[in-house]
């Protein structure tokens, strides 16, 4: 298992109001080597076309993949904080929902790198992102 202490999804959904709040995404799943989060296409998330936005679908990518970095780390001493990421959208999503399943391809004490696979309600994969999340000492920002 590469998480720090035990997952309690309920408490990842619990986040006040932030990115990825405002568009619905919730943790759906957690495995020992992945997390998973699910998102609604709604109108909040679709393009002019009617279509699953890419934008939304980065966001869902670098929240679920950032939420994993905060999870495999001392969370009293360092935060994780997103460094690059990078989305090929492969087929487009007009309604339902989207899973975006997070596993690691690399943990270092100072980055980490995430493959993130979006898929739609039929199980077929429409976006592959690749999230690279700095781990810095814990800091206030004002």
């Amino acid at each position: 298992m590469i998480w720090k202490k035990p997952v309690d999804l309920r408490q990842l959904n619990m986040t006040p109001d932030y990115m990825g709040s405002y568009l619905d995404i919730t943790f759906s799943e957690v495995t020992d080597s992945s997390l998973t989060a699910i998102m609604p296409v709604t109108s909040k998330v679709r393009q002019p076309y009617g279509i699953l936005h890419g934008g939304a679908s980065v966001v869902l990518a670098e929240t679920v993949g950032s939420y994993a970095s905060s999870l495999v780390i001392d969370t009293d001493r360092f935060m994780a904080v997103g460094m690059e990421v990078n989305a090929n959208h492969l087929k487009p999503v007009a309604s339902g929902g989207v899973r975006a399943v997070c596993t690691p391809l690399h943990l270092g004490n100072k980055t980490h790198v995430w493959d993130i696979r979006i898929y739609n309600d039929a199980g077929q994969l429409t976006c592959v992102s690749r999230l690279t999340v700095a781990v810095i000492e814990k800091q206030k920002f004002t």
